[in-house]
């Protein structure tokens, strides 16, 4: 199962990646950890950590689609993301806005705030930011 598009830029071009719930899993660890080696990405797993050669895998076809690149250090790569986690975060918002909420971000607001558990603290915290952004743009 897919579970979502990520657009970035690649050099001159807008690319689209769909990544799978077990490639999202490895790209929030490297995003977490900037860069590293395969043994620092199975290390961030919780017990009981997936096979080595699993992760293995899932980094080679994260790398077969330019998701994440390397550096070779002798017979060892260090893994670093080439999509930003922001570009991510927020292409995979615009498509569950797009796809549950009719494109509407209001629709999707509404539903955020009657149905999720915010604190009456969180929903003034909402607030300001929304206070500030239309400061922000009437200006």
């Amino acid at each position: 199962m897919t579970s979502f598009i990520v657009i970035y830029l690649s050099q001159t071009f807008w690319e689209m990646i769909e990544l799978t719930k077990a490639e999202e899993q490895v790209m929030q660890y490297l995003w977490n950890i900037e860069k590293g080696f395969l043994k620092d990405i199975v290390e961030k797993y919780p017990d009981p950590k997936p096979a080595y050669t699993t992760v293995s895998t899932v980094v080679r076809v994260l790398v077969k689609k330019g998701a994440i690149a390397y550096n070779t250090y002798g017979k060892i790569n260090e893994y670093y993301p080439v999509i930003k986690k922001t570009d991510y975060t927020k292409r995979f918002m615009k498509t569950m806005v797009k796809n549950f909420f009719n494109n509407s971000q209001q629709q999707f607001a509404s539903f955020f705030t009657k149905e999720s558990d915010l604190s009456v603290s969180e929903l003034e915290e909402l607030r300001k930011l929304i206070d500030q952004k239309i400061n922000e743009q009437k200006k």
